[in-house]
């Protein structure tokens, strides 16, 4: 049997604490791909508990995968923790899934709804069609597009944008517009794009996004590893009930929010999120300190024929040069939020690395490289470059991600990434000596001009690209 609202209560899971079928929807979410159904959803699940008005219509803005594996199950998917402890919890907070090229005007219909009062987003970093210095692209094709056609908008920030045209226009207030992806300063630099957006066309608009819209910044963490056939099977096997898109992650989950007015919000601190004034010293320590040190894992664990990072993370070599990375490297240049022992928080990421239950594969963490490592490692490297600290270890990850390129390059496979014409074109320049990372050093879309200028780090990253070479002999 599948998994529905008829046979719930066969399921050998925990269920929804409240009648799914009441629920409204007060939540509009962009991006409803694994991390926010693992994340986000099971804190709105919780919320649900409480009372009925924050059901979840999901948005995607690609494919229609999600919706086609949720609406034959009213929604319902199966959240696997997978830890110490393996538990089994079926969501139901995902009320519909929308799929935007196809449903444009149901989209806005829920964005203009006075009951929808949030709009969350997990579209990754190139959602947002920003430039390297965190601005909107105003030559991204899709915001050209949307500049040109703004009620058949392609992208995220044209939707966001007429969608508060629309509901100006009602005599709505905004909705709270709440980004969870790992961009620094995420809500600041979401709210700025839609304002210039908007005010390419219509200043007033601009002006009252500018003064009305609430867009706190945020930090989300859990691992979420993507789902395979083997999940399928492992949860059909112990709910009893065939599920076409479970989720997994681990049981650690962590979501904090800006403080912000929204009267009548949610109770987010009684579902356990943090809201903090200091969202910046938050979410430093988790980009720098949890996806620096994936990326590290991921483009070194590769090189080396690790699959996972629970694999990697056995080679004791590896695991001490990340360990290294993170607290002589990373954590002296941090600010440590209110109660948060950095040194202790590094130990208990190695030890999630470590997790067993969880195969979280290199090649999922390996996708974007030119869009995350700028803000996961480079941003570390430019300040301990600034304090005269030893950069040789922040300069591995990124050789390893140029090896990456290059191998992809060599062997014809397909980079998951928005600058993957442009790499794989520069790797097929290379000839695997160290002048290959001038190469590299020439993407200006990856590596300011004050760095890729700066003889130490040049130095670092031809010390680094040479030992990976040497390496390749090794572990080829």
């Amino acid at each position: 049997m599948r998994l529905t609202l008829d046979t719930l209560a066969t399921a050998n899971a925990t269920k929804p604490a409240y009648d799914t079928a009441a629920l409204d929807i007060g939540v509009v979410h962009f991006g409803p791909g694994a991390f926010h159904r693992a994340h986000q959803a099971a804190y709105f699940d919780a919320l649900a508990a409480k009372g009925p008005r924050w059901g979840i219509c999901g948005v995607s803005l690609h494919s229609a995968g999600v919706r086609d594996a949720l609406k034959p199950q009213d929604g319902l998917y199966t959240l696997a923790i997978l830890d110490a402890e393996i538990s089994y919890r079926i969501i139901g907070s995902m009320r519909e899934v929308l799929v935007g090229p196809e449903d444009i005007e149901a989209v806005f219909e829920r964005v203009t709804r006075p009951s929808v009062e949030l709009v969350t987003s997990t579209v990754t970093e190139k959602g947002y069609c920003l430039a390297p210095d965190f601005s909107l692209d105003l030559q991204h094709p899709d915001i050209v597009h949307d500049l040109a056609n703004p009620r058949t908008p392609k992208s995220f920030i044209g939707y966001i944008a007429e969608g508060l045209r629309r509901r100006r226009q009602a005599g709505l207030k905004p909705f709270v517009l709440i980004p969870c992806d790992n961009l620094p300063k995420n809500g600041k630099r979401l709210k700025e794009a839609v304002t210039v957006f908007a005010g390419q066309s219509d200043h007033d608009l601009a002006r009252w996004i500018h003064d009305t819209l609430q867009c706190p910044s945020t930090m989300v963490d859990s691992i979420t590893p993507a789902t395979d056939d083997a999940l399928r099977t492992r949860v059909k096997g112990t709910t009893g009930l065939e599920d076409a898109w479970p989720i997994q992650r681990e049981a650690f989950t962590q979501w904090v929010i800006e403080k912000h007015t929204h009267e009548d919000g949610p109770d987010w601190q009684g579902v356990g999120v943090t809201l903090t004034d200091n969202v910046p010293a938050y979410e430093r320590a988790k980009l720098r300190l949890l996806n620096g040190p994936h990326s590290t894992l991921a483009y070194m664990g590769l090189h080396r024929g690790y699959e996972s990072v629970s694999e990697a993370m056995k080679d004791a070599e590896l695991a001490d040069i990340v360990r290294k990375l993170m607290i002589e490297d990373v954590v002296p240049l941090l600010e440590a939020p209110e109660g948060l022992d950095l040194v202790a928080y590094s130990e208990a990421i190695l030890a999630r690395f470590r997790n067993p239950a969880i195969v979280h594969k290199l090649a999922q963490i390996a996708w974007d490289g030119s869009q995350k490592l700028p803000i996961r490692i480079l941003s570390s490297l430019g300040e301990a470059l600034d304090r005269g600290q030893d950069i040789r270890r922040l300069c591995l990850p990124l050789a390893a991600w140029m090896r990456f390129v290059r191998r992809k390059a060599i062997t014809g496979e397909a980079i998951t990434d928005p600058l993957a014409d442009d790499l794989i074109a520069l790797g097929k320049t290379c000839d695997d000596t160290v002048a290959d990372t001038g190469r590299f050093l020439a993407l200006r879309a990856v590596f300011p001009e004050a760095l890729v200028t700066d003889a130490t780090v040049i130095a670092g990253l031809e010390a680094a690209y040479a030992e990976l070479l040497r390496r390749e002999a090794v572990f080829a």
